[in-house]
């Protein structure tokens, strides 16, 4: 049972996260150091989940190992989810977590401020995803959507290049209002190096290696946007999500300032495109191995659209559960965002264990989303677990693809929409099959891809 411990607000010791722990501040923590200077590092790049289960059956739901130069320790299961996530005193800082892979790439995005200053941006950034600008978005979405899958035909391809190559494409249009094009294809390229650079081994931004692409992607489009919020703003901006962005305003009647615009607008660029690719994919990978499934939806978008390569209607979007509960079953097998980082700027509880403030802890929804105690038959697809009855029954944090709490994904109604055209676009056009015995293998970070693209074959109907 998760506890918390009951102190009142300790000194601000840790306002950044390279600030360490003393070495010996974990140490009463079951777990392990692993190989000198690099702990578990390779460990955790080369196979996270494996590495996870092998932890827990030792160690139990609370664990310490050293990796990327400091301590971190684990917290599993559903309750662990909830305390971290829920975050009832605020102890938890998802800026200081996220901030060793994205403060030199996507800084003061909407994931990496926390607390006043998290929810004061959030209440102004929402009205991007008000039903006005949502049902503007849908009319985007399904025209190009529908463009892009009939020019694909039928026939064999790669899906993960190709769905990326749409989803980027859609960002551009949807959120910066830019067509299909040159100028999409710059802003593009400049994402694609920036979430590269991420997980980049190098982290200094040297001639010559991805840090340094990353850096110079950011710092091309800090100036591009830069720029567009001040035109937007000078012309009454539009109906794309930057355009809201750029005209948001705060509790108190201001705008937001131009460069807090830039920055959110870099990181919801990167949280949106890259997510929704990673689920498209597995989605696609699991309704193929599963026809009998792939079948079931096609016959509820048919019913719904009117038939082939129908739009799907933003007022239709609530009519397609079988869908609805087929996506968030492959968000439950393949989540996007496979473990979630934070830093204790408060000493807390866990399991019996008092946590210092300054620890690097995380969550694992991969894990928690397979765990037994929470889940039967986990490794299989069953999209049924989501009927109302079953989430009811639920621990409510055993399913957290979207995080929760304070930080739940701002654009997750948008993800929804994004994923429904895509399938009523796709599924009523075309059969999804693989290979007999196929089985791609999945690389874990930063956000988990097939390896080899994932080979299918597309059938006309």
């Amino acid at each position: 049972m998760a506890t918390l411990a009951s102190h009142a607000a300790e000194p601000a010791r840790y306002t950044h996260w390279s600030q360490a722990i003393p070495k010996d501040a974990v140490d009463h923590i079951p777990g392990e150091h692993g190989l000198p200077v690099v702990g578990h590092t390779f460990s955790l790049l080369g196979g996270p989940h494996e590495f996870t289960r092998k932890m827990q059956a030792k160690y139990g739901n609370i664990y310490r190992v050293w990796s990327f130069g400091r301590w971190h320790v684990s917290l599993l299961g559903a309750e662990a989810n909830e305390l971290v996530l829920f975050d009832r005193e605020k102890i938890f800082s998802s800026e200081q977590g996220w901030g060793p892979v994205l403060d030199q790439l996507f800084p003061r995005g909407l994931m990496l401020i926390d607390f006043d200053h998290h929810r004061v941006d959030r209440r102004a950034l929402s009205i991007a995803f008000k039903p006005g600008p949502m049902r503007h978005y849908a009319g985007s979405l399904n025209a190009g959507i529908s463009r892009r899958v009939t020019e694909w035909g039928a026939g064999e391809m790669e899906f993960y290049p190709a769905i990326k190559q749409l989803t980027l494409d859609l960002a551009a249009e949807s959120f910066i209002g830019l067509p299909f094009g040159p100028e999409a294809d710059r802003i593009n390229e400049a994402f694609v190096y920036m979430v590269q650079a991420s997980v980049a081994p190098i982290r200094k931004p040297l001639p010559g290696t991805l840090m340094r692409k990353g850096v110079k992607g950011r710092e091309f489009l800090v100036d591009f946007f830069t720029k567009e919020t001040h035109r937007r703003r000078a012309e009454g901006g539009g109906q794309d999500m930057f355009s809201q962005f750029a005209t948001a305003e705060r509790e108190d009647g201001t705008l937001l300032p131009v460069d807090q615009v830039v920055d959110h607008m870099n990181f919801l660029m990167m949280a949106a495109h890259d997510t929704i690719t990673s689920s498209a994919t597995s989605l696609v990978w699991l309704l193929a191995r599963h026809p009998e499934w792939q079948e079931k939806l096609r016959e509820e978008l048919r019913a719904v659209t009117g038939g082939e390569g129908r739009d799907l209607d933003y007022d239709d979007l609530g009519k397609v559960d079988l869908t609805e509960m087929a996506f968030k079953e492959a968000l439950r097998l393949i989540p996007p965002v496979p473990s979630m980082p934070r830093r204790a700027l408060k000493e807390f509880e866990f399991e019996g264990y008092t946590v210092p403030a300054g620890t690097t802890v995380g969550i694992n929804p991969q894990f928690v989303h397979t765990m037994e105690e929470h889940w039967d038959d986990p490794r299989s697809f069953d999209p049924m677990r989501f009927t109302p009855d079953k989430v009811k029954a639920r621990h409510k944090y055993a399913w957290v693809p979207f995080g929760g709490g304070a930080h739940m994904c701002l654009g997750l109604h948008f993800a929804y929409m994004q994923i429904k055209v895509l399938m009523a676009q796709l599924l009523t056009r075309y059969r999804i099959e693989v290979a007999d015995g196929y089985q791609p293998e999945w690389q874990a970070w930063p956000i988990p891809k097939p390896k080899d693209g994932l080979k299918i074959s597309l059938r006309s109907l």
